[in-house]
């Protein structure tokens, strides 16, 4: 059984169960240009659903990338580093975690990103893991320069290196038919064609004024390109493609998916689902939320 490598804000694990509904019976190929902890990827690769299909997987978060590429090409040196890391929280606690992140990983990462093409090291990839596993909510938060930001958890004992995870990871993201890129979401409109599925899993619209985390890049995730984002799906719908989509349930969603007759007329249909709220600065307020599914697969379900 494959898990996600990366803790992930908004990351799609606990909500598996509703989206399984809405899985295709029967599809061609498979897209994900939001690809973030890549729980709805791994969960159709263990269900043994994209076996033999060509997959694409995408983000533009180049770390992400640059992250799951190197964990894909050298698993093992991934681990050895990994336990290194691990070593070292286990002895230093969040000293050892500001210490590689401010003085390790943020200036290699600077070093890395300033080329035309980003490739982590072994090293690199195993820092990122151990950001993450150790970090705040497992937040990827990049600041106004660029760097890497998140402070540190408060964690009693974390799981930071699971060797046969990782191994499990690096095989399913090698098959032959798995391929991995660092592009915007909307290149998927350049070959898409019926019988696709694909699934978007965007930065969430906030809720509230406070709730903003959609930080994954320098460049953040805007109101427009959830506009962008809604004509792109109305246009693979309209294609023939079989489209599942989850955000929030904010009012500048409703007002583009469940009010809009284009929707509609493209065969997509808004449903909400119950989810847990793993982000908040108060622990009180997390909880069970209501999230948005927009989907053509309901048709063909009856």
């Amino acid at each position: 059984m494959t898990r996600p490598l990366l803790k992930w804000a908004g990351g799609k694990r606990q909500l598996l169960p509703a989206l399984r509904r809405f899985y295709p019976p029967r599809f061609d190929r498979y897209r994900e240009p939001f690809l973030g902890s890549a729980a709805v990827f791994f969960d159709l690769h263990n269900r043994g659903l994209l076996d033999g299909r060509p997959v694409r997987l995408s983000d533009t978060n180049p770390d992400l990338i640059a992250c799951y590429t190197a964990v894909r090409d050298c698993p093992d040196e991934v681990i050895g580093e990994l336990g290194r890391l691990a070593e070292g929280h286990a002895e230093r606690g969040s000293a050892h975690y500001y210490d590689i992140r401010d003085k390790h990983f943020n200036p290699q990462r600077r070093t890395l990103a300033s080329s035309s093409h980003v490739r982590y090291t072994p090293l690199l990839a195993a820092m990122l893991i151990y950001l993450n596993r150790t970090g705040y909510n497992g937040l990827f938060r990049l600041n106004s320069s660029g760097e890497f930001n998140v402070p540190a958890g408060r964690y009693a004992s974390p799981r930071i290196c699971d060797a046969d995870n990782i191994r499990n990871v690096a095989a399913a993201l090698s098959q032959r038919h798995v391929s991995l890129a660092c592009e915007s979401f909307d290149a998927i409109l350049q070959d898409a064609r019926a019988g696709d599925f694909l699934y978007f899993d965007p930065p969430y619209a906030p809720l509230s004024p406070t709730a903003r985390f959609t930080s994954y890049t320098a460049a953040g995730f805007t109101s427009s390109d959830q506009q962008r984002l809604k004509e792109l799906v109305v246009e693979l719908a309209a294609r023939g493609c079989h489209v599942l989509l989850s955000n929030s349930t904010a009012p500048e969603i409703t007002a583009l998916y469940a009010r809009d007759k284009a929707v509609s007329r493209a065969g997509l249909r808004t449903l909400k689902v119950p989810a847990r709220r793993a982000i908040n600065s108060q622990a009180g307020r997390r909880g069970t939320v209501d999230e948005y599914l927009i989907t053509t697969v309901w048709k063909e379900r009856g």
